[in-house]
């Protein structure tokens, strides 16, 4: 693999560690650091535009031999907050449900617990980018994101999706993964993985850092603190082997 090392993260409050972590940690010192949505970061890993990618886990079946190459993640083990269903009526009375353009894991996540949780039968409709800001147009959507703390304040009913399959599983949700598509060098995923601890270890200098792109959250360290669950470990492995059985 040629140096540097090509990364693409998500540019959301609760990647913002894992960002500072590779900007400020010292551990990678040769790599170029891209901040997309999360459907671009899958697309570039997936063209080769990049070595490793933060891609959600709706993109897997995408890629034929995916290479786990980070024990953390971005995860919940109950209540996420930016990753929502969001609806002017109650779930028995939905009859539309718009679906936000910058996540196919929400999107296949929340058609899971339709099915198989709430037992409802919406219509779907695709929204195109920045729909999603007017909420006043729309009966119910999914939404994810920073967006979400502002948008709550539009919708009577607020359904969190990972607290949501909580409650269908018992299980944490992973909603993306650090991945690669083949194996990068032992040293640079060593490198990788010391510099995402960092960033998890010094989440508040991670916001102060970012402070001018900090959303309207109200105590976003308690966002990190008690929303976000950064380890990749057996019960979300658990969990995440569960939502693919469903998505197949």
């Amino acid at each position: 693999m040629n140096l540097p090392l090509k990364i693409s993260a998500v540019s959301y409050l609760n990647t913002f560690p894992f960002v500072y972590g590779i900007l400020k940690s010292g551990w990678l010192e040769n790599f170029r650091l891209y901040l997309d949505v999360p459907s671009v970061c899958a697309e570039k890993l997936k063209n080769d535009e990049v070595d490793v990618a933060l891609v959600p886990i709706g993109a897997l079946p995408d890629f034929d031999h995916p290479v786990i190459v980070s024990e953390y993640c971005i995860g919940a083990t109950g209540k996420v907050k930016t990753v929502l269903l969001l609806s002017q009526k109650p779930l028995e009375q939905i009859d539309n449900i718009y679906l936000d353009y910058d996540s196919r894991t929400s999107v296949k996540l929340v058609r899971i617990l339709a099915e198989h949780h709430w037992k409802i039968s919406p219509h779907w409709i695709n929204l195109n980018p920045g729909q999603s800001d007017r909420p006043e147009q729309l009966e119910s959507i999914v939404a994810i994101g920073d967006k979400t703390f502002e948008l709550v304040k539009q919708y009577e009913y607020i359904y969190d999706l990972a607290e949501e399959w909580f409650r269908f599983t018992g299980l944490p949700f992973v909603f993306a993964m650090w991945l690669s598509k083949k194996d990068i060098p032992p040293n640079l995923k060593e490198q990788l993985n010391l510099a995402l601890s960092y960033g998890i270890q010094h989440k508040s200098e991670a916001l102060e850092y970012f402070t001018d792109k900090l959303p309207a959250c109200g105590d976003c360290l308690d966002y990190l603190e008690n929303n976000i669950s950064f380890q990749f470990n057996e019960e979300k492995k658990k969990g995440l082997q569960l939502f693919l059985h469903y998505i197949k």
